[in-house]
């Protein structure tokens, strides 16, 4: 299994045959090289969409076009964009279980704001989420744009995910404190990576608080573009 950061909340995963592409930012984030796109999206089999904000979705729909692969997310917007926009789509929600081959995607609760910008105004784009993702053996916890919820003792439960990515930034979502706050309450994780920091001077620039906060815990402080090998 392969893990590599694109910037903010976005990454490349590579699990038990597929090369999941996770909340892809990739135009307009200031941490991502524009020159390594083509090897970020190379061989990308899915992508996942945890809500609608331009920082998460707005190479969504370019990237799917391009490589012809299905977009994987709430089922109100999946669903609207199977319509309207010409691409596969799968449309599933909070509880749900899509089999991406041999890659099991459990849509969960998150606590954040989901909207695409309109000229009018903020447009609906249904719920907010996080996934919990299981192939090799392994289970993924990703949470997407989020604070820390009592629901995390629940997906902790029927899950026992063993690897966190976490939103850990600050301001939007929790931050390294919280965060490491969620991880020892409610988890057993082996291995956290955060993420949705570094790329705006208003997020947090450090995980040193995350990794206070886990003695034991190996806390991957991810690198743009290299691979975190598990």
């Amino acid at each position: 299994m392969k893990i590599i950061w694109l910037g903010h909340g976005g990454f490349r995963i590579e699990i038990a045959g597929q090369v999941l592409l996770l909340d892809p930012w990739m135009t307009g984030n200031p941490v991502f090289p524009a020159d390594r796109r083509a090897d970020a999206i190379q061989g990308a089999t899915h992508i996942l969409l945890t809500h609608g904000h331009g920082d998460h979705a707005t190479d969504v729909l370019p990237v799917a076009r391009e490589l012809g692969i299905p977009i994987v997310g709430q089922y109100d917007v999946m669903s609207h964009w199977a319509e309207t926009e010409g691409v596969e789509t799968v449309g599933f929600n909070k509880g749900g279980t899509v089999h991406l081959g041999d890659v099991a995607v459990t849509m969960v609760n998150a606590v954040h704001s989901s909207s695409f910008g309109a000229p009018g105004g903020p447009a609906y784009a249904g719920t907010e989420c996080g996934f919990m993702i299981a192939g090799e053996g392994r289970v993924i916890y990703v949470s997407g744009d989020t604070d820390v919820t009592a629901d995390m003792g629940v997906f902790a439960d029927l899950h026992a995910p063993d690897i966190g990515i976490l939103a850990a930034g600050g301001h939007f979502t929790m931050d390294m404190r919280r965060a490491g706050y969620a991880a020892k309450k409610f988890f057993d994780f082996k291995t956290v990576i955060p993420c949705h920091y570094k790329t705006f001077p208003i997020l947090e620039q450090s995980a040193e608080a995350l990794i206070t906060a886990l003695p034991g815990v190996d806390v991957v402080e991810p690198q743009v573009m290299e691979a975190i090998a598990l």
